[in-house]
């Protein structure tokens, strides 16, 4: 079956221009990235949208500070931030609600988005996200820190991009030399490298707020929670807590997998998701 064409869009949003790529047709799909130095919409998902573009209308969203999207230097808590926009969004195109789907910040994102705007969303998947705590594992994690400092002196290298990918991965030969250019290309654009949302700034840091005390145990929407066994950013026995606070979640663990579940497990994680959309 030959691909979909993906169109590239953009939409003014209270004061911010977001950008999104789309593809297919039918209920709304969204998309949401992880938040690590390069990341974008079509570039963390572009081996998940075209495996739903016959059944769903699917977005790969850019957050504000990412791709193509505003680079706003935030001050406020970073997950109301950003949750705040993705209901913007959902509102500007014109749907009611959508199904999110959201990697690490990008998890937190729709976590969030979900708790402060219930009827903006219908199901949600999270993988490895953000915005918990962790009980058995280091805190925070070697990918976490190497995340936050990716720009510090003496800035942003190959050889730091490098080494943070390797922490998302299980397998590191599944990254290739590609993959890394263009998120080198990406992370180093000035704009980017000067407002990005989880750069560490000694005495001015992006407020971030801890989620996972916070309600999450009225949330009403149907769950699927996917986690890498191996998830060297955020660890895995932080998906038991989330699994045990959500009242109809349900938790999908992949082995030999890291924090990229959609990348390096992409046709388990397809299936997978198709079926909890379709359920």
């Amino acid at each position: 079956m030959s691909e979909r064409e993906i169109t590239s869009n953009f939409v003014d949003v209270d004061g911010l221009r977001l950008h999104w790529n789309e593809v297919g047709e039918g209920p709304v799909l969204i998309f949401l990235h992880g938040g690590g130095p390069g990341s974008f919409g079509l570039s963390n998902y572009s081996r998940n949208m075209q495996a739903f573009a016959d059944r769903y209308r699917v977005i790969a969203l850019d957050l504000p500070g990412y791709g193509q999207s505003s680079k706003p230097r935030i001050r406020e808590p970073l997950w109301g931030f950003m949750a705040k926009a993705l209901a913007g969004f959902i509102d500007a195109i014109g749907v009611g609600k959508a199904h999110l789907v959201g990697n690490s910040a990008g998890g937190a994102t729709a976590l969030k988005c979900a708790l402060d705007f219930p009827d903006k969303v219908d199901r949600l998947v999270m993988m490895g996200p953000g915005g918990g705590y962790a009980t058995l594992s280091p805190s925070p994690s070697e990918g976490i820190k190497q995340l936050v400092t990716f720009y510090m002196p003496p800035g942003p290298s190959m050889e730091r991009l490098k080494s943070f990918i390797g922490h998302l991965v299980f397998d590191p030969s599944q990254i290739t030399d590609d993959v890394l250019e263009e998120r080198l290309r990406v992370a180093t654009d000035p704009e980017t490298a000067e407002n990005f949302p989880l750069r560490f700034r000694p005495g001015d840091p992006t407020p971030i707020e801890e989620l996972w005390r916070e309600r999450i145990d009225r949330l009403p929407h149907e769950t699927l929670i996917i986690w890498g066994r191996e998830d060297r950013v955020n660890p895995l026995d932080q998906g038991m807590i989330l699994m045990r606070q959500i009242p109809n979640a349900r938790l999908l663990v992949f082995p030999k997998c890291g924090h990229w579940a959609q990348w390096e497990k992409a046709d388990e994680f397809n299936r997978a998701v198709g079926d909890f959309l379709d359920a």
